[in-house]
């Protein structure tokens, strides 16, 4: 990999990164001490190591990828994506279960090097086919092609990583001039691909039920959907970390919602910084995921020194951020419950890695901005 030493790096990112990582570091030590007391004799300061090693690892590919010229890694992205869907393939054949679902295969997380791989690769593909970006043959059906193969192969394990996913590769290539008559028929085919996947899946299909209230497939278990034991249940208990949170929270390490919400660490974890620090708290944090986006789409996007950096910018700052608000979105009630961590915050492994490594490329493409508004 070639190594760039240019213009320092976007500081604002650099600081919302780490703010997001210490209020983390403090959110998963008192949200883990229910996992530590079932499996580890209530050892806490085991998991908040294992957490704080992720986090400096992340931190580091931070530091590494914003070295990198970015063009050199879009250039061999491919290989990273012919790699992922090998690895999303053996997870149907040998992966292992985790909360429901088949994720992981040899301890690692496929879909974490897809997204990443593909948002490179779809950037590189944008960025050249520009000067014929509008012809269906030559320009959009290679960028479905892949994309439909790695958003496909996501989706019949996590259908909520395909959908955030899909929606930053349309917008790169709403940003990257595709016609919006071919992206219209992607969003159709993601509409129709969703629905088979629902019915291919009743715990997915109950889970959109008990979000909405009402049974809407036939092979769903009515009383799974609307018991307040079943798919209910994760949804209800983060609404009540809400309201016993109030304004402005019970106090650190203090929350109660802990002992009742499953993964109160990963995929709960918005809801536990609700608790504690209340709903002042709870926006704060939502801010710096609104300083993250407004830093990479109106700075380091909007500066990049070519369409590439342009086209991965959008992309990558589009995941990051969709990724936090859809996490906050999951513990307020808002939308149905789907498993996605909150960036830097939540206890994770190659999720966390893979964040660190995005946040490390748009860094490097903050370094080489141009214009009065650079970074």
């Amino acid at each position: 990999m070639k190594l760039l030493s240019r213009a320092p790096a976007d500081k604002y990112v650099v600081w919302a990164v780490l703010a997001l990582g210490a209020v983390g570091v403090v959110a998963v030590y008192s949200a883990v001490s229910f996992l530590a007391e079932t499996k580890a004799g209530g050892d806490t300061e085991r998991f908040l190591l294992r957490h704080v090693g992720r986090l400096a690892l992340a931190l580091g590919m931070v530091g590494l990828f914003s070295l990198v010229d970015y063009r050199q890694l879009a250039r061999k992205a491919r290989i990273g994506v012919v790699a992922a869907l090998a690895l999303l393939l053996a997870v149907l054949v040998v992966g292992d279960a985790s909360g429901g679902a088949s994720r992981w295969v040899f301890g690692f997380q496929p879909s974490d090097l897809a997204r990443v791989a593909l948002l490179l690769h779809v950037a590189f593909l944008l960025a050249k086919k520009q000067g014929y970006i509008g012809d269906f043959k030559r320009a959009f059906v290679p960028l479905c092609l892949w994309t439909g193969a790695v958003v496909g192969l996501i989706g019949l394990e996590d259908l909520s990583t395909a959908a955030v996913v899909l929606v930053s590769v349309m917008l790169m290539c709403f940003v990257g001039r595709v016609r919006v008559l071919h992206l219209s028929g992607v969003v159709a085919l993601g509409v129709v691909a969703a629905y088979l996947l629902l019915l291919a899946s009743p715990e997915r299909a109950e889970r959109l039920e008990a979000y909405v209230g009402v049974k809407l497939f036939p092979h769903t278990d009515a009383e799974a959907v609307f018991s307040s034991q079943d798919e209910g249940y994760q949804a209800r208990q983060a609404r009540i970390a809400f309201a016993m949170g109030g304004l402005t929270g019970v106090g650190p390490g203090k929350s109660i919602q802990r002992d009742f919400l499953p993964a109160p660490y990963n995929d709960f974890i918005f809801a536990i910084i609700a608790e504690e620090y209340g709903i002042l708290g709870a926006l704060a944090l939502l801010a710096v995921f609104v300083l993250l986006l407004f830093r990479g789409f109106l700075r380091i996007a909007r500066h990049a020194p070519d369409p590439l950096g342009l086209l991965l910018g959008t992309g990558l700052v589009t995941m990051l951020a969709l990724y936090g608000f859809i996490h906050a979105g999951v513990a307020a009630g808002l939308l149905p419950v789907t498993g996605l961590p909150m960036p830097f915050v939540s206890y994770g492994g190659t999720s966390m890695v893979a964040n660190g490594v995005m946040v490390g490329i748009l860094l490097n493409i903050s370094r080489q901005a141009t214009g009065p508004g650079a970074p």
